[in-house]
């Protein structure tokens, strides 16, 4: 059978389901209940039209139908797939997979661009969100937390465009990272006692490098008897405490008005008496609100930000807050970043798709107009296996970093052997 035929008889049978179903009824019984319902009726269909297709062809028509009903329509066989990581719609006709960190074309399709726009709609309109002309892009999310961007034209020159980055079915655990590679034991043992400790953190990467499932291991180290309080423009964050508050900005109505930032949540969370803040990315002013909570008593917190190396990290958060207008000296912000801020934690994306955790920095203070920097691990790129495996060391650079200090008061002893041991990756 040709897929054109296939896809003519999908679109009639999809016609005649939609006008025999009562939607309403369906909505006030169980989903597996009305699966049960909507997969009897298909059948039906098929047996009243006599449809000339094989069993093979009819059962595809079927999960398809029932994929189109009840979940995303042609993005449900992607997303049942717990091996992509990441799914990227160009156009109707074009789709890519992220797999094992290499991007691949699929040969998903949809049948036109209102087909693309009404599963969209789906996606955001269960967040409370909307896209439209007047606001044609949105972030939104998944059941499972996976990461959506849409973009629709006049934007998108091409038709709607939607960008999935997609999250593990659980959380991973630290010893995980250190079986990926991803980190080596050590780094992983000095970064947990300085989350027990309550050192803040920044964490600094480019897209896709792992920033936030970072952020979701380390906050495994956070002691259950405290307060967190998380703030995020998409929810993302999945951590296991108990004692949580998740916040999520909200955009602007459709009259432009009622928007919520994440600067605005910060303060109010500041009220909400936490014993950490975390937020998932600071992209703007909360950046100066975020260094105030450092600074007066919400130690520990974390975030993520968007940069290359550690020292442009710092850069662009200085970039923030003067987004803030406040005419603050330079020197005031950068004494009040390196009063906040006690680890910088840079995590990239590597030419072979793998996440690595390349620098650990601690900052040491102020040196005339300039924060001071120390490295105490670095990753040291080597090479490419013939496998095109990215080959390696951790290293540590055997400076012992200030914080040991905090650690010890804290009930913490790190052995010196720690800040000596190189870790290859093969």
């Amino acid at each position: 059978m040709e897929i054109l035929n296939l896809e003519s008889y999908k679109a009639e049978i999809h016609r005649t389901l939609i006008s025999k179903l009562d939607l309403e009824k369906l909505s006030r019984v169980n989903s597996s209940q009305a699966r049960q319902a909507v997969s009897g009726l298909v059948k039906e269909i098929m047996s009243d039209q006599r449809v000339p297709l094989n069993f093979d062809e009819q059962e595809k028509i079927h999960a398809e139908l029932l994929d189109e009903v009840f979940g995303l329509g042609p993005l449900e066989p992607l997303l049942r797939d717990p091996k992509i990581s990441d799914i990227l719609v160009n156009d109707k006709d074009h789709v890519f997979v992220e797999k094992g960190g290499l991007l691949q074309r699929v040969d998903t399709t949809f049948r036109d661009d209102r087909h693309l726009m009404q599963i969209i709609d789906r996606i955001v309109s269960r967040v409370g969100r909307r896209v439209d002309e007047s606001s044609p892009m949105v972030d939104a999310r998944l059941p499972d937390g996976s990461r959506v961007n849409a973009v629709i034209p006049p934007l998108a020159l091409d038709g709607p465009s939607v960008s999935i980055r997609r999250f593990g079915t659980g959380p991973l655990a630290a010893n995980q990272l250190v079986q990926l590679k991803s980190i080596s034991p050590e780094m992983m043992e000095v970064l947990s006692s300085a989350v027990r400790a309550r050192i803040s953190l920044l964490v600094s990467g480019g897209t896709g490098a792992g920033k936030t499932t970072f952020m979701n291991i380390l906050s495994q180290y956070i002691p259950n008897n405290e307060r967190l309080v998380t703030i995020e423009d998409a929810a993302e964050l999945r951590l296991a405490q108990e004692n949580i508050v998740r916040l999520e900005t909200r955009p602007p109505n459709i009259e432009g008005q009622g928007a919520i930032r994440q600067r605005q949540l910060l303060i109010n969370a500041l009220r909400m008496r936490p014993d950490r803040i975390i937020i998932g990315e600071v992209r703007g002013e909360e950046a100066f609100d975020m260094l105030q909570a450092m600074n007066t008593g919400h130690e520990g917190s974390m975030t993520t930000i968007h940069a290359n190396t550690p020292r442009d990290a710092l850069s662009r958060m200085e970039s923030m807050v003067a987004m803030t207008n406040m005419n603050l000296p330079e020197r005031s912000v950068r004494q009040q970043m390196a009063s906040a801020i006690t680890i910088v934690v840079q995590a990239t994306r590597m030419s072979d798709g793998t996440r690595k955790i390349t620098n650990i920095s601690e900052i040491t203070g102020m040196e005339e107009n300039v924060i001071s920097m120390q490295e105490i691990f670095t990753f040291e790129k080597k090479g490419i296996g013939q496998d095109g495996r990215v080959i390696g060391v951790f290293k540590p650079t055997r400076i012992r970093p200030r914080f040991l200090e905090r650690l010890r008061v804290s009930g913490v002893i790190l052995p010196p052997s720690l800040f000596e041991r190189e870790t290859p990756v093969n």
